[in-house]
């Protein structure tokens, strides 16, 4: 018996010094047990090799007997632990690094958001639809804010005409799709935030599946079907919209939540203007800087609405001009009549 102990002690210091890993190791130990087991089953009494490993196979049988009790007990106990521990919350880390912190401090500061806002901020989901005028400066300071997942969806690239005011894409980007292009920049600025770009365009077959991921939607196109399908999936979904507009020196923005009784963008703009009557920037122009200030604002009006702080553009519409350096602001109120928010409220009564 003491040299099948001597031939497991070596067996183990071969594999220690080959660093086998434990459990090859109990393996090679687990073979000899079961060789010297045989061999008392299969060899006559008084063999020698029977003699010189314990003449019984009593023995050895009640120490594997003994070894598999004690693995079942260990294994036993590894699972009853790891289902305890499922059943526990896992230890949070700190929600913030060190330089968030002092990246965001000039907001942690601020009354109306402080830590509790800058929170809600980094666990916010928001989606800009338009990497162009107004998108280019609501993703940039959506991403400088902190917020935690911002979403991108434009089908366009780059063209040369696009950076006297679209201020998130440089000269080398020329070519790329919107969405890449703004996605490098904002990592550039904030690369603790998500980026999701979508390099499409907004079509009724995914608006709907694409909205329910975020909180907050902002409307920065330039055409009509494209706003009214993001207000009729914004109404149906429950998520607030917020919508700006740009026309030579003027802008405008807005924040519909029809859910919360405001009226919804349709109320307002019932019916898409006849051709000619809207012409879009290409056509009537736009002052370079005015798609900073409106989209700034819709930046604005995001954090606000994710943070709590303030009162949004809830019911108004703010409208600046540039030219002569005014604001002001309209009440806007439900239609009766609206399709879009109207229908959605009947369902829900």
């Amino acid at each position: 018996m003491f040299l099948v102990f001597v031939m497991a002690a070596v067996l183990w210091g071969m594999g220690a010094l080959l660093n086998a890993p434990r459990r090859l190791r109990w393996g090679m130990i687990g073979m000899l047990w079961v060789g010297v087991v045989l061999l008392h089953l299969l060899l006559p009494d008084g063999h020698p090799l029977r003699l010189a490993t314990g003449e019984s196979p009593a023995l050895w049988l009640l120490i594997g007997g003994f070894v598999a009790i004690v693995v079942a007990y260990r294994w036993g106990l590894q699972k009853l632990r790891a289902r305890a521990d499922a059943g526990q919350e896992p230890e949070k880390k700190g929600l913030f690094s060190e330089s968030e912190l002092e990246r965001y401090a000039r907001h942690i500061v601020l009354r109306e958001i402080g830590g509790p806002g800058q929170k809600a901020l980094k666990e916010a989901k928001v989606l800009v639809i338009g990497a162009g005028g107004l998108g280019s400066p609501a993703l940039m300071y959506l991403a400088a804010a902190g917020v935690g997942t911002i979403g991108v969806i434009d089908d366009d690239l780059v063209d040369n005409s696009n950076l006297q005011r679209q201020v998130i894409h440089r000269d080398s980007d020329i070519g790329l799709p919107k969405v890449q292009s703004a996605m490098q920049a904002m990592q550039a600025q904030n690369p603790h935030v998500e980026v999701r770009p979508f390099q499409r365009r907004l079509t009724p077959e995914i608006a709907k599946d694409l909205f329910a991921d975020y909180d907050v939607i902002l409307d920065g196109t330039d055409n009509f079907d494209t706003r009214y399908l993001a207000n009729a999936t914004c109404v149906e979904l429950g998520k607030p919209l917020i919508s700006g507009a740009l026309s030579q020196w003027e802008g405008q923005v807005s924040v519909f939540t029809p859910h919360r009784g405001t009226p919804c963008y349709q109320c307002i703009f019932p019916e898409a203007p006849a051709a000619g009557l809207a012409p879009s920037c290409a056509e009537a122009g736009v002052v370079g800087p005015l798609p900073g200030v409106v989209g700034s604002m819709m930046a604005v009006e995001a954090v606000k609405l994710i943070s709590g702080a303030g009162q949004a553009l809830l019911g108004e519409i703010l409208i600046y001009d540039a030219l002569w350096g005014e604001t002001r602001k309209i009440a806007i109120h439900p239609r009766k009549d609206c399709p879009i928010c109207q229908k959605t409220k009947e369902k829900g009564a």
